[in-house]
């Protein structure tokens, strides 16, 4: 098992080495040939991750991830290695689009190129512009850069945070203004859209799909210091618990009243987060929080982190602490089994532990984390990081692929490695 997880993942290194290669190659060659019209910018990330749970996976976004590092793999490249190129044409001093395209592992667990940024954008005033297209989401201070190694500082965006709003774009329109107000400076960003992702098949396959998306952010500027502000209202709609509820609704007034109560089609789900970072140069502060209200079988969830790190020439050490919780009920007493007849009892009892699971899955974890970078070349840094996830009692955290003699609020050890750069 351990010999053919390692052959695994020495081949996805070898393909990702290569394809890094054949792109850097090629990007040169398009700058060689750039014009003042169209700019090209290629980023990418080679990652090895090695877990200590052998009964789990542990994965960047548990809910597009179809495996891991852990039971799927010991050592895997397939989390955090993907490789990106973007196009910028400059039609006029008004007028622009850009399109961005990524190569990672998908929710099918194939590596297409996924449309990540695919939108024309008019600035009616130096100050007021407007985007239609496929957009950035500003959910999270890293949100323009969360695909993107290079310019972060972990390997990864914490999970705990950056996994209550998994979809990273919207399908729309957005309006972004410029002001100031005295030594602050504002960027306000309007947007509406939706966006249809797809699920891996061990969430049932198909796609989900988020409606009405309307998101408002507010970034903030002051000398070192930037504040963002973001509120998301949108219908979500999730497939994979249709056939449970479903179910349930066969038992009569009360299961129809639990399967109104945590149905996932075109429900309601807000988000509010706010973060700070502090960066005069020599070392650096940064914290997120989040929280997420979903009125379905997803329920509630906060999360937070803080980092800290200082720079010293070409290294960066960092320390990073994140936390998320359920803000709601992780359990359901379900049908009530005495009233119903002997024959159905069975089938009930499995229909409560099938819900109950559903909601125990929302994540309870803490994490340490330490981790440096080195930036050895021009635009090229090798990060080294090591977690510690503690999960809550009772709860799997983040992690996905749960198989049998798995030990729900346990802990679990991460160690990776990643070449991020950018062109």
């Amino acid at each position: 098992m351990i010999r053919t997880a390692q052959r695994r993942s020495c081949s996805a290194i070898s393909l990702s080495l290569a394809a890094i290669a054949m792109f850097a190659l090629h990007s040169r060659a398009v700058r060689a040939e750039e014009s003042h019209l169209f700019k090209f910018d290629a980023f990418g990330t080679l990652g090895v991750v090695h877990s200590d749970e052998g009964r789990a996976d542990f994965v960047d976004n548990s809910v597009f991830s179809p495996k891991g590092v852990g039971y799927s793999d010991a050592w895997s490249a397939n989390v955090d290695t993907k490789i990106g190129g973007q196009v910028t044409a400059n039609f006029t001093p008004r007028l622009a689009a850009v399109v961005q395209v990524i190569v990672g592992q998908r929710y099918d667990n194939t590596y297409h190129p996924d449309l990540e940024w695919a939108n024309l954008k008019y600035q009616l005033t130096p100050d007021l512009s407007i985007r239609a297209g496929r957009i950035v989401l500003s959910s999270f201070m890293f949100s323009d850069t969360r695909k993107v190694g290079y310019a972060n500082p972990w390997v990864r965006p914490p999970v705990e945070v950056y996994s209550l709003v998994p979809i990273s774009n919207s399908d729309g329109v957005d309006v972004s203004y410029r002001f100031t107000w005295g030594d602050f400076i504002h960027t306000l960003v309007g947007t509406y859209g939706e966006n249809r992702p797809g699920l891996p098949t061990r969430q049932g396959g198909g796609r989900s799909r988020a409606r009405r998306l309307t998101l408002v952010a507010d970034t903030i500027e002051y000398g070192a210091l930037t504040v963002h502000v973001a509120f998301l209202n949108l219908y979500l709609t999730v497939p994979q618990l249709n056939a449970l509820l479903d179910a349930f609704r066969q038992f009569g007034p009360q299961g129809v009243a639990l399967a109104d109560r945590y149905d996932e089609n075109d429900k309601l789900a807000r988000f509010f987060g706010v973060g700070a970072q502090y960066d005069p140069g020599k070392w650096f502060a940064v914290g997120e929080w989040g929280h997420a209200d979903q009125h379905s079988a997803l329920g509630r969830s906060s999360a937070w982190y803080v980092t800290g790190g200082g720079r010293f020439r070409a290294g960066t050490p960092y320390l990073t602490y994140s936390e998320s919780k359920a803000g709601g009920n992780t359990s359901d007493p379900g049908l009530t089994l005495s009233s119903l007849p002997p024959f159905l009892v069975g089938p009930a009892t499995q229909l409560n532990g099938a819900l109950n699971a559903v909601l125990g899955s929302i994540p309870v974890q803490k994490t340490l984390s330490v981790g440096a970078r080195w930036d050895f070349a021009k635009n090229v840094a090798l990060k080294l990081q090591y977690d510690h996830i503690r999960m809550g009692d009772g709860s799997p955290g983040t992690l996905i692929n749960l198989q049998p003699g798995f030990q729900p609020g346990g802990t679990v050890n991460l160690f990776s490695a990643a070449i991020d750069f950018v062109l």
